[in-house]
């Protein structure tokens, strides 16, 4: 064992959080290019894209629950979670290299259906992810102590991987989205792969014998799951909407609104029993269904942002005055097209995105010392919020775009932070990996309905509605992360009784 790992030292959080940091800058990459290299190079629609992200829902519930089981339960290569980590870095770099060569694939394969290519490689990225990021998550949650240790782990993972991530948005503006995908395959595999090899995992977990024996199935994991049904259940239509779009059409906006409305009722339901029967159960249903409504919103940024960009500020900004085309003008020479500018702006604003999103969590981190980590989070998706409003109805040009994402990076740096030192504190240790596989599924079930946001937007013509869906969602998220009750560690005696998990 390293000396850093017995002493719990910065360098060792930092080393620890390196795993999570190939998925953050891989899932920045695809954020970056995946639309773009579809919608410009390939020319699908924004329906047709936001199909081909269905891969990475369908592959997260599979993936991360599996994974989650088996990296609790296993031992090989000398750990639990380092197997994983390192097949899912390997798989991300394979699946990067074939993106740009889905025509050839196809002439290859004799496969004329370009959106079936794309949504297999699209599924085999996604579940490497999926395969990668439990274990990396869960690893952090494994090796450190509850409290202020656990949350600083959280935090370095999150502000390693926010740096990588701006930097994918970086690489994007300067050699473009094509290029960076060759460059993400090559970051991943050395982030996702050596570090690990130098951290040593405790081959038993720290547990009552009680709770080692708890048993968990597939019937368990159903009922866990309750209040996201209505994702669930919006997916699998989805699915069938995208080959039958005329026999389902007039039910589609039915079943998306019947599939909010049942997630906000079981929110309240959930709500009245945790104040009736509180218990770290009801408490970790509370925080997954208020994390799910978060997480339908910034799926549908990423996706469809691209479209936003084309269709509501392109038209009023001239190519020669865009600040994001600089990098690539400026240090390559190369002129911009308007298919390039617009993923230049993307790129851009998600740069700044991660970026407030890697420092602000240690600005989270002190505040949460004062106040809590749950007021902190609440706090941080309200700038959320206001950023999407923001964007929706005062973006205009450039500079409007970016002072938007300036504000919802600040409720991104606790989403991806915060949340899951809350959660891990809300169920059984010896179970971590299987927990943050079903906590997953509150982000990607409900990354499912982006389809369904994609689908308004191409029926009404209305871009803008990307943003104001975004902005009461989160809102809805606000109001439930309201009635989370602070864990044990950050809140002192707690009300709540260790039965549930």
């Amino acid at each position: 064992m390293l000396n850093i790992q017995k002493k719990m030292s910065n360098a060792f959080l930092a080393l620890l959080g390196l795993p999570a940091t190939a998925v953050g800058f891989a899932l920045s990459t695809q954020i970056a290019a995946l639309s773009w290299i579809l919608s410009n190079k390939y020319h699908l629609d924004i329906h047709d894209v936001a199909f081909v992200w269905l891969a990475g829902p369908i592959a997260g519930i599979f993936g991360q629950v599996i994974v989650g089981l088996l990296s609790d339960n296993v031992w090989f290569m000398g750990g639990r979670r380092r197997p994983f980590i390192i097949i899912g870095g390997l798989v991300s770099s394979i699946a990067f290299l074939t993106l740009p060569h889905i025509r050839g694939i196809s002439h290859i394969t004799g496969i004329s259906d370009i959106i079936l290519i794309a949504s297999v490689i699209a599924l085999f990225l996604d579940l490497s992810v999926n395969v990668t990021f439990n274990p990396a998550r869960s690893i952090i949650a494994d090796l450190t102590p509850e409290g202020k240790v656990r949350t600083a782990g959280y935090v370095w993972m999150q502000i390693i991987s926010g740096f990588f991530g701006v930097f994918a948005y970086f690489l994007s503006m300067l050699f473009g989205n094509e290029m960076l995908l060759y460059i993400a395959a090559g970051i991943v595999f050395l982030t996702a792969v050596f570090p690990i090899l130098f951290i040593q995992e405790k081959k038993e977990q720290e547990a009552a014998l009680s709770e080692n024996r708890e048993k968990f199935g597939v019937w368990q994991i159903f009922q866990e799951i309750f209040p996201l049904y209505g994702f669930l259940v919006f997916g699998i239509f989805s699915l069938f909407f995208h080959f039958f779009p005329e026999a389902l059409g007039a039910w589609h906006n039915l079943v998306l609104i019947a599939a909010l409305l049942y997630s906000v009722i079981i929110g309240i339901i959930i709500i009245v029993q945790g104040i009736k029967h509180p218990s770290n159960r009801n408490e970790f249903q509370k925080i997954m269904l208020a994390h799910s409504f978060t997480w339908v919103a910034f799926q549908s940024m990423f996706i469809l942002s691209g479209f936003f960009i084309e269709n509501q500020i392109l038209p009023n900004i001239g190519l020669k005055g865009i600040t994001a085309n600089w990098f690539a003008e400026k240090l390559t020479g190369a002129t911009q097209t308007p298919a390039s500018s617009v993923g230049n702006i993307v790129s851009l604003g998600f740069f700044i995105l991660n970026l407030i999103g890697a420092i602000f969590p240690l600005i989270l981190q002190s505040i949460a010392k004062r106040i809590g980590r749950v007021r902190t989070y609440i706090g941080a998706l309200i700038f959320s919020v206001i950023g999407y409003f923001y964007i929706a109805y005062f973006s205009r040009v450039e500079i409007d775009f970016y002072i938007g994402m300036f504000l919802v990076g600040i409720g991104w740096s606790a989403v991806i932070s915060i949340v899951f030192a809350i959660m891990s504190e809300r169920v059984n240790p010896a179970k971590m990996g299987l927990y943050m596989g079903v906590f997953n599924l509150a982000v990607v079930l409900p990354q499912m309905m982006s389809n369904g946001v994609a689908n308004v937007i191409k029926a009404t013509g209305n871009h803008q509605l990307l943003y104001i869906f975004c902005g009461l969602l989160v809102s809805a998220s606000v109001v439930f992360w309201m009635f989370v009750n602070e864990p044990e560690s950050s809140a002192g005696a707690s009300n709540v009784t260790k039965n549930g998990h």
